[in-house]
């Protein structure tokens, strides 16, 4: 039992008073350092835009689903009740497949007072009408000017004159761990603000390798693709692009694409309606740390070219396979996707140094690049998978199990089966592949050798997932793998 007397009860007024008086001053000091949005959303929402579209497809029959098993109501007999219910879909000619609206929504950003809007390239494709929003609620068609479909963006052209525009920034100069926000139209919610942090910087994603993507966890979700990305100064920094999601709604991982690269393009898209991107001509894997052992590197860096593309720019410069890039026209190569975006970004026809690891030794060289051809990207996919162990659209790379890497991750002599050489993202990231991961089944059938893994492979329906039995860190486990 407490027992109060009068000097303890002033005491207890006090301390509580002090410790209420300490807890309101944390919070408005937490307050205080938290980032204010509200100016930079004001002044700058006039100029980011709602995009819609229409696009003509061709029904089914009757308006209706096609369904396995479904007769033909043209096969019918005269008077068939089925055939009399479909009939009554038909148009005034007697068609049964009248054609529809398909509609998609999106957003963009104006970047010129004369009105030319970027955005999203899978937001405008196909479309037979392109229909812009603005924030004042006018709403007018646009031009498709152009659109780079490898960098997924778009430039349309509405009429205007003396029309609001963002301020771009440098996505270069950003920071991990600072704040950035998004303006756009989730879900067709119009001008929705969602802010974050900039996660990581130059992303490689799997089929969009010339792109270093910026990483944030700003919510973005269907709608949002072409919106600005902003910084806190208002600049925008990048293009909302894609999100990395097992559901199809937001999971705490976005990606935009660079400003720079974006006005770039959009430059390009204006000046004359097309991209021009440069092209080395090699086929590249991430090295591992048992490669930079067996190549007597210090550390695991750079890409290692795994082949030399014919007639290519690389063949040209003498560059071979088992050359590791290390430096492209002066900048460090850290890791194999840092190296595709360094490429398409330099000047077709320039001559840049590379710089490369051969037999323990730097050396340097001169690449004169060329431009990329038009259909490298099947191109470079079909290069990849000729090369042995190479598998783009699975984002991995394997090799076989020698006498020398059994050795190395200490397995015994009757262990068959892959390593992983490479995991870059895609479906092998999404399975939980690791680098130095031996496979030994694959479906249930043992592996001994790339051949085998290829033609298991490619025997798999797109969208279908296979059990790996994987072996790591001495102990084994099953991963599945979808195939894209």
């Amino acid at each position: 039992m407490s027992i109060s007397t009068p000097t303890s009860r002033p005491l207890l007024r006090l301390i509580t008073a002090l410790a209420t008086a300490f807890m309101v001053f944390s919070t408005g000091a937490l307050a205080q350092n938290l980032p204010e949005f509200t100016d930079m959303v004001r002044e700058n929402s006039p100029a980011v835009v709602n995009i819609s579209t229409t696009q003509s497809v061709q029904g089914n029959r009757g308006g209706m689903p096609d369904m396995p098993g479904m007769p033909d109501p043209d096969d019918l007999p005269e008077g068939h009740p089925f055939r009399d219910f479909m009939d009554r879909f038909r148009d005034d000619d007697g068609q049964r497949s009248p054609r529809r609206d398909a509609r998609s929504l999106g957003s963009g950003f104006i970047i010129s007072e004369d009105g030319y809007i970027l955005t999203n390239n899978h937001v405008v494709e196909d479309a037979d009408e392109i229909i812009v929003r603005l924030n004042d609620r006018r709403q007018m068609v646009a031009e498709l000017v152009g659109a780079d479909d490898r960098a997924d963006l778009a430039l349309l052209k509405v009429d205007g004159e003396g029309m609001p525009t963002v301020r771009t920034g440098k996505s270069s100069e950003v920071e991990v761990g600072e704040w950035v926000l998004a303006i756009g139209s989730p879900f067709g919610f119009e001008y929705s603000v969602t802010a974050g942090i900039i996660s990581a910087k130059q992303r490689s994603l799997p089929m969009e390798n010339y792109i270093p993507f910026l990483q944030t966890d700003v919510a973005i979700n269907p709608g949002n693709s072409g919106g600005p990305l902003f910084n806190l100064d208002g600049e925008v920094i990048g293009v909302n692009s894609h999100i990395y999601s097992r559901s199809g709604g937001f999971q705490g991982i976005s990606f935009a694409i660079p400003i720079e690269l974006a006005m770039d393009v959009a430059d390009q898209l204006r000046d004359g309606g097309e991209v021009n991107r440069a092209w080395l001509g090699v086929v590249i894997q991430d090295v591992t740390r048992d490669l930079a052992e067996s190549f007597g590197m210090d550390r695991p860096e750079g890409a290692l070219i795994a082949q030399v593309l014919p007639d290519s720019p690389a063949g040209a410069a003498g560059l071979e396979p088992g050359d590791v890039v290390l430096e492209f026209n002066g900048n460090d190569v850290a890791t194999s996707g840092a190296l595709p975006p360094m490429v398409g970004q330099a000047t077709v026809g320039s001559t840049v140094p590379v710089v490369v690891m051969r037999n323990g030794e730097r050396e340097k060289l001169e690449v004169e690049l060329a431009q990329l051809p038009d259909d490298m990207g099947q191109q470079s996919n079909e290069q990849s998978r000729a090369q042995p162990g190479v598998f783009e659209e699975l984002g991995l790379a394997v090799e076989p199990l020698n006498a020398e890497r059994r050795d190395a991750l200490g397995l015994d002599d009757d262990v068959t089966g892959l390593v992983v050489a490479g995991v870059s993202g895609g479906p092998a990231a999404d399975a939980g592949i690791e680098s130095g991961d031996v496979i030994t089944r694959v479906n249930s059938e043992p592996v001994d050798g790339v051949e085998p893994f290829t033609s298991i492979i490619d025997g798999l329906e797109s969208g279908q997932s296979v059990p790996l039995l994987v072996l790591r860190d001495q102990s084994q486990r099953f991963l599945a793998l979808r195939i894209p």
